[in-house]
């Protein structure tokens, strides 16, 4: 399969970035940088700076010290409109709207943007099948789909507009195992196909050992140590080596 180069800057880079709220310390000094077509994973327990850390991505929210750069560029210059509709946002609580169809939801960026009606329709059609969802569900409702189907409809809205970059955070963490699995399986195979520059976020270390190209450990608001998979489980880090002996030695 082709493979597209590899840029020699990073897609998005965290230059010593702090960020503080109502008394509290959330990150300190991020230094980190993910390069293009990887899929970064953010790991570690609760509290410890995930979220925050994929929120200053797209100026959900903004630090308090340091720079967060996006393609080249501190992602404060320009438009945070644009920005935010050239990165991909999933969820684990999906942010579907409940009163739009599933058609709506997935063209609601494009038809934003100003796309011909039928490029949008066309688009829709196109990522159901990338999805792995029969086109007839594009007239139902968010409700009456099952976890699964929802969450590959948020998957699909993510990349109506064809994004460069894709944030995602804890989006299979509300599914039971077997459909975890599965859009497991088919996130891979997208990323293959599409090489977007994914930063996921997860506290299950399987996950992480399955789907990241690099995994970034994170403790109380800073970073640890940033590992390939196959490096994470004969590390020498002791928090590392404390996450493989919980998770049952070698995950």
């Amino acid at each position: 399969m082709f493979m597209h180069p590899i840029p020699p800057n990073p897609v998005i880079e965290f230059r010593d970035v702090s960020y503080r709220v109502a008394g509290a310390q959330i990150l300190s000094g991020l230094n980190l940088q993910v390069q293009f077509g990887e899929t970064l994973v953010l790991f570690g327990r609760s509290g410890s700076g995930k979220t925050t850390t994929l929120k200053l991505v797209n100026r959900l929210l903004s630090p308090t010290a340091g720079e967060v750069w996006v393609k080249g560029m501190p992602n404060t210059e320009g438009d945070v409109i644009q920005l935010r509709r050239n990165i991909g946002y999933v969820i684990q609580e999906l942010g579907l709207f409940p009163h739009f169809t599933v058609e709506r939801n997935i063209g609601l960026v494009p038809r934003i943007m100003g796309w011909p009606e039928e490029r949008v329709r066309a688009r829709v059609r196109e990522l159901l099948q990338v999805v792995c969802l029969e086109t007839k569900i594009s007239s139902r409702y968010p409700y009456h789909l099952s976890g699964g189907q929802r969450q590959r409809v948020a998957v699909a809205r993510a990349l109506a507009a064809d994004p460069e970059i894709l944030l995602m955070d804890e989006p299979f963490g509300a599914l039971d195992l077997l459909t975890r699995d599965e859009l497991q399986r088919e996130f891979l195979s997208l990323q293959q196909a599409l090489q977007k520059t994914v930063i996921f976020v997860t506290h299950d270390l399987r996950e992480a050992l399955r789907l990241g190209s690099r995994i970034a450990v994170m403790e109380a608001g800073r970073l640890v140590v940033v590992l390939k998979p196959e490096e994470f489980l004969r590390s020498g880090d002791p928090l590392v080596s404390a996450y493989v002996r919980a998770s049952g030695d070698g995950a």
